[in-house]
């Protein structure tokens, strides 16, 4: 059985159709999906398994963090970062090698509406 890094993350944003529809379109390439959602909250993740849930901030802007998700190739990365950029997502480095985190790393990164890192990376 594979384990993953985290069971499951959670981020403030301040407008949470925009944070939906950006997450929506910058997940679907790396096969995951907008699994539960209601009044002031979306969850995604693999299939009736959220494991990223954005909570609609009503307090103080929050800082920004980081998140790296799992992508099966190097055109999923591409797609990840691609997808972003065309649903409100800004440009934090586009998909390629980054040989000083490793040999093999290949990822991509973006900034969300809110001003969170979000990276695809296929080690």
């Amino acid at each position: 059985m594979e384990m993953t890094m985290y069971d499951h993350i959670g981020l403030r944003v301040a407008d949470l159709d925009a944070a939906t529809r950006f997450y929506t379109a910058a997940l679907a390439p790396l096969g995951y999906v907008l699994c539960s959602n209601g009044d002031g909250y979306a969850g995604f993740g693999p299939k009736d398994a959220p494991a990223l849930w954005l909570h609609l901030n009503k307090g103080r802007k929050a800082d920004g963090a980081h998140i790296a998700f799992r992508a099966k190739d190097h055109d999923a990365v591409k797609a990840f970062h691609s997808e972003g950029l065309k649903s409100g997502g800004h440009d934090n480095g586009g998909a390629g090698p980054r040989k000083d985190y490793s040999p093999t790393y290949y990822a991509a990164f973006l900034i969300d509406p809110d001003g969170n890192n979000v990276e695809a990376v296929c080690a």
